[in-house]
């Protein structure tokens, strides 16, 4: 795991030396994501730089380090990430006619091997990993740019003027003297619908976010090719549609589990400390069950707790942890230490990133750190194995309210807003003993408030758009519409005939890699943390696609297949109990101690400098959410990070 960042002066007015000071200044504005060392390569007569930063995992001797040429000096490389089928791919390699033999043993080395071998896009296919990947074609002076299948690195670029950027983060580009930090009010209201800047946009106009699963080309006059695909979850879903497991349930999760059990030894290969997160809930004790497989030793797990029990899992974790038998490390968290983390969001998430749960998952990971340089997760089991409340309820509440008048439903949904969250909390509390299971939830007001902002939706595409939406009326808020994201054209769908497996395409295209892997990948980076997500493996994920659906979802829970897995290793009795999520009360912080640094950022003189938002808006949603009204805290954090946002970066 490393950084990288380079540029192309297609005016070739800049010198070997200046070429590197560029590069090597756009690579120190991200060097907490590959402390161990750093390197440069330039060439002057085409005006490119290349800046790498790196995080020692694998071959930590200077074999391994980048910039890296390949053995027949055409290529150079600088890349981030882990392909963790290099063994193979060596051995393989090894056969070719010509092969002139190993200089290391790094992942690097192999890949430039592959692509030596079988030319760019046959290499990249071969990959199994995460990675975003810059290649310098010396003899055809060609740029290529790719990232990994899922999107778990990201990868950054843009033109400014005669000269091409590319980074791991916005901040490498941002670094640029010639960088112009003009906002796209059009990402901006989509900024505000889903708290994160949908890719390929960004905050800023004409800087771009590299899909996954995509590569580009760079050309000597300075043109950038249309991103081409070598791997696509739309084509894995339409192909699944028609090739759903038949076999016997026990086959199928076996199978499953034999998969799981192979990818998750091969990400386990590390020449540092490697250990795991652990929540305590199916996804992560799962990953860890596997891990204790596949060690020699009791895995180090981690996690953090909170005081308040309406966010607490660290008690669930460590009785998972102590029937696993790993060593078992937690840390309980005060108010303070969350909050302490607040100022340092705009530079970690260095575009407007409001997923509250960004706080804490900073916080495991630089406790993470302080014992393990590499962590795996379980990331993307939510969206691969329907586990959220959309795939296991989404679909027959949306078969209900279609077939109840639009007239009727707004009625009903302004019925159920009329009543605050605090209220409706308080309400199921006092009949809790009384309600069916089904009806036993965290946070009922938060829940009821939502379903009123989806009941008045006039399709299944409007309903799940209303469901995923922070803000249904941005325009309220923002003057600009926002832009259309590439996946609400019903060509990048697979169909709708089964909404649950739709939604959850929709999930793992979109929410997946600019939410979840985003939030990790800041986090953990920022502390030099190396993160692993077995789920996302393009097998595993190509295999999900092919699950029945009662393998998804049984007797009213999802993950159904993860879940018959796990109980072989882990008590029912310690896994069974209602989907917490890993969150923080961003509601009363925001009444409480958030107050006054809230204020300043929201003030109406404030609103009025700034000139981005409708100043009555704000206030008014600002207004409901201290008095109580309304549970308006994703909205206000939204604006707040943005502002906050606008002041690190002096924009």
């Amino acid at each position: 795991m490393c950084a990288i960042a380079g540029l192309i002066d297609f005016s070739h007015s800049t010198g070997t030396g200046q070429l590197e000071r560029i590069a090597r200044k756009m690579g120190e504005a991200q060097n907490h994501r590959g402390p161990d060392g750093h390197g440069q390569w330039s060439d002057p007569e085409s005006g490119i730089a290349l800046d790498h930063r790196r995080l020692a995992i694998i071959d930590l001797t200077d074999e391994g380090v980048q910039p890296m040429h390949s053995c027949s000096r055409r290529y150079v490389t600088v890349f981030n990430g882990e392909i963790y089928n290099y063994r193979e791919l060596r051995a393989k390699l090894e056969q070719a006619e010509g092969f002139r033999g190993w200089r290391g043993h790094s992942d690097t080395e192999v890949m430039l091997e592959a692509f030596e071998q079988w030319g760019f896009e046959k290499a990249v296919k071969s990959f199994n990993g995460m990675f975003s990947i810059a290649l310098w074609d010396r003899e055809n002076r060609q740029l290529f740019l790719a990232r990994d299948r899922m999107g778990e690195k990201p990868l950054y670029y843009s033109n400014q003027g005669d000269t091409f950027l590319f980074g791991s983060e916005l901040k490498a580009l941002m670094a640029h003297e010639s960088f112009v930090k003009n906002i796209d009010r059009h990402s901006l209201a989509s900024y505000l619908r889903y708290h994160y800047v949908p890719a390929p946009r960004t905050i800023f106009k004409d800087v771009h976010c590299l899909m996954p699963g995509t590569w580009i080309i760079i050309q000597p006059d300075g043109s950038i090719s249309e991103p081409q695909q070598y791997w696509s979850l739309l084509d894995c879903a339409r192909d699944a549609e028609n090739k759903i497991f038949t076999a016997p349930d026990e086959n199928i999760i076996e199978t499953l589990e034999d998969l799981l059990l192979k990818v998750i030894e091969r990400e386990m290969i590390s020449d540092v400390p490697l250990g795991a997160f652990l929540s305590g809930g199916i996804d992560s004790s799962l990953i860890v069950a596997l891990m204790q497989q596949c060690a020699l030793s009791p895995v180090k797990t981690f996690t953090i707790g909170f005081d308040d029990e309406a966010y607490n899992e660290a008690d669930d974790a460590k009785a998972v942890a102590r029937h696993i038998g790993t060593e078992h490390t937690e840390l309980y968290v005060s108010p303070k230490d969350a909050l302490d983390i607040i100022p340092q969001i705009p530079h970690i998430w260095d575009q407007p990133f409001s997923d509250a749960s960004q706080i804490p998952t900073h916080l495991v990971s630089r406790m993470t750190r302080e014992h393990v340089t590499v962590a795996l997760s379980g990331d993307g089991g939510d969206e691969l194995f329907a586990g959220y409340n959309r795939h296991i309820k989404g679909a027959s509440l949306w078969h209900k309210l279609k077939n109840v008048p639009i007239p009727l439903r707004i009625i009903g949904a302004r019925s159920i807003a009329n009543i605050s969250p605090a209220s409706w909390d308080r309400v199921f509390k006092m009949y809790e003993p009384l309600l069916p299971t089904g009806l036993q939830m965290r946070l009922p007001g938060q829940k009821l408030h939502k379903l009123a902002d989806v009941m008045a939706a006039e399709s299944a595409a409007e309903y799940y758009k209303a469901i995923t939406s922070n803000w249904q009326n941005p325009e309220d808020a923002v003057p600009d519409r926002e832009f259309n994201s590439p996946f609400q054209n019903t060509d990048m769908q697979p169909s709708q005939n089964n909404l649950t497996a739709w939604m959850q395409y929709m999930d793992a295209a979109t929410y997946l890699p600019d939410d979840i892997l985003t939030k990790v990948d800041r986090a953990a980076m920022a502390v030099s943390l190396e993160t692993r997500a077995p789920f996302l493996d393009h097998e595993v994920v190509e295999f999900s696609q092919r699950l029945p659906m009662h393998l998804r979802i049984q007797n009213g829970h999802g993950k159904h297949a993860l879940r018959q897995i796990l109980y072989k290793h882990v008590p029912r009795e310690l896994i069974e109990r209602p989907k917490m999520g890993f969150g923080i009360p961003i509601d009363s912080w925001l009444r409480g101690p958030l107050r006054e640094w809230a204020e300043g950022l929201i003030s109406p003189n404030r609103l009025e400098l700034d000139g981005f938002f409708n100043i009555g808006e704000i206030r008014r949603i600002w207004n409901e959410h201290l008095s109580g009204k309304k549970d308006n805290q994703y909205r206000i954090w939204n604006i707040l990070v943005f502002q906050s946002w606008l002041d690190h970066w002096d924009i």
